[in-house]
């Protein structure tokens, strides 16, 4: 099987170098394992707590499991043996070296907590997504998306159109690598058998969750909002919970990589934090599956259309930075006159305004809103509308209508 470079390959060695722990988080079957063994080589011991036997010597006599098991080693799926972490912290302070222990984890909401009260100052913690467009088109050494004459000058060298039908299909397919191998996997059997898995191992052992059916209501009723402002009551009410499981529920969805909450921008930052976020599925096409879109041509010709385009471009930019190793400083405005934009970046004390379009020419009236930021007393950059335009084109003397295959 050929290997895809990912983007965040140079940035892993960079913290190997600076930290004896390395912990790569985000969902199942996304490429954490298959990042980490293409780095390690033959360097690198490597041990999955995925085996039930190796699991149980790690929670047993966790001891004994790093006698057997020495560093530098990757240790896949760690959060199955939370007691290892306080030994390795041991280990880590003997020793002190720089990379010896690279570790994985799927459920950021199980593990997190374990690593921040042993391994805090220690371990240098990076998210891993799906493919982004960039590593699926060969071109993974790319910068974090920002609508600036230095990014749109790389992109203008290696970017291809990308045509409705194109994109719409890979919205619809998603970014999971099982996917995008020369013979991928069917892509409905995949899904299931990935919900399945998601809700035995990693819901149900984890987080307590004893009606599966309640929660797979829930997760294909978020799957249905995606892109839009989140209304707690509505979720619940249609999924036929109450407000605190629904909270619950939620939560375990954000930490273990399925859904992303976008917070709104506020020029009083107290003020920005208790505003109401926006929801987006971190896979397009696991939301497309959840939500039973049986073809792409199904999906573009659909209600949501706009919606599942808008969640796609967020989930890229997200990657673009994230992927890079940067914290990724996005947000939406919306006031209390309804005026939105669909994206802010916040970079150096100056904001970016990202209007999403699913046109082929878009105008004056798409950007209408963007005059909005005046009043926040932030510099305001130059800004972008993504839409399906062949080119780069420009809309006013500050902002541009930008084609989607740039992302």
């Amino acid at each position: 099987m050929k290997y895809r470079i990912r983007t965040l390959e140079s940035f892993l060695l960079t913290v190997t170098e600076q930290f004896p722990v390395l912990l790569v988080t985000g969902p199942r079957q996304i490429g954490k394992t298959t990042l980490l063994k293409h780095l390690a080589g033959e360097l690198r011991t490597y041990v999955t707590l995925d085996d039930p036997m190796i699991r149980s010597m790690a929670n047993e006599d966790p001891a004994l499991f790093l006698q057997r098991f020495q560093p530098p080693i990757v240790i896949d799926e760690i959060q199955y043996a939370p007691q290892l972490l306080p030994h390795i912290k041991m280990q880590v302070d003997r020793d002190g070296k720089p990379g010896m222990f690279w570790l994985t984890g799927s459920q950021q909401f199980h593990l997190m907590k374990g690593v921040s009260e042993s391994l805090a100052g220690r371990t240098g913690v990076v998210n891993l997504l799906g493919f982004s467009r960039r590593e699926l088109e060969n071109h993974p050494h790319s910068l974090p998306f920002i609508p600036v004459e230095e990014f749109f000058t790389e992109r203008d060298s290696c970017s291809s159109v990308m045509l409705l039908p194109d994109l719409f299909e890979c919205i619809w397919r998603g970014s999971f690598p099982a996917l995008w191998l020369e013979n991928p996997v069917d892509r409905n059997l995949f899904y299931s058998s990935y919900v399945q898995t998601y809700l035995q191992r990693d819901v149900r052992d984890l987080a307590n969750v004893g009606d599966e059916a309640a929660f797979l209501r829930f997760l294909r009723v978020c799957a249905a909002r995606t892109g839009q402002m989140l209304n707690m009551q509505d979720l619940c009410r249609d999924s036929d919970i109450n407000h605190a499981t629904g909270k619950r529920w939620l939560s375990i969805l954000e930490s273990s990589g399925i859904v992303y909450m976008l917070e709104p921008f506020h020029s009083n930052f107290n003020k920005r934090l208790v505003k109401t976020p926006k929801l987006y599925f971190l896979d397009t096409g696991l939301a497309a599956w959840l939500t039973e879109w049986s073809s792409p041509a199904t999906l573009e010709a659909g209600a949501v259309s706009g919606a599942f385009l808008e969640t796609w471009v967020v989930t890229e930019v997200l990657k673009s930075w994230w992927h890079n190793g940067k914290r990724a400083p996005l947000y939406y405005y919306r006031d209390k006159d309804t005026k939105e934009i669909d994206l802010i970046i916040h970079q150096d004390g100056t904001l970016f305004p990202v209007e999403i379009k699913k046109t082929a020419s878009p105008g004056k009236t798409s950007i209408r809103h963007f005059k909005v930021l005046e009043k926040l007393n932030y510099p305001v950059g130059t800004g972008c509308v993504i839409a399906l335009v062949p080119m780069r084109l420009p809309i006013t003397g500050e902002v541009q209508a930008v084609p989607v295959g740039y992302l």
